[in-house]
């Protein structure tokens, strides 16, 4: 059982579906005219590229023409000054050392 909504709804659907044919169906003709083939999008990539590999051998020519050098050395802040410095004095002896012990005696072991 059906209400009368559904079967107007049924029909109405039915009615638009009879006015499609083939002729609405079939494909779109294909675009006229020359396009963005894959050839051309690479040709323009690789001529970009090029381009920047150019500029950047360019920059690197023009920044370092000599090639990597070692970097020259830097001077100090001021220029050192050499103090002379007074020599240590040794102490000279005031008297000759003598032992405490006249005679070594031998250990004992226990």
């Amino acid at each position: 059982m059906t209400s009368p909504v559904e079967e107007r709804l049924r029909a109405a659907l039915a009615a638009r579906a009879a006015l499609v044919t083939h002729r609405e169906l079939r494909r779109d003709a294909p675009p006229q005219g020359r396009g963005w083939g894959t050839r051309r999008v690479r040709a323009v990539a690789v001529a970009v590229f090029g381009a920047a590999a150019a500029v950047a051998a360019v920059c690197v020519l023009v920044l370092f023409p000599d090639g990597p050098a070692a970097p020259a050395p830097v001077l100090p802040a001021r220029t050192p000054v050499r103090t002379a410095v007074p020599p240590v004095p040794t102490p000279a002896p005031a008297a000759p050392v003598v032992p405490s012990v006249s005679a070594p005696r031998p250990v004992e072991s226990p």
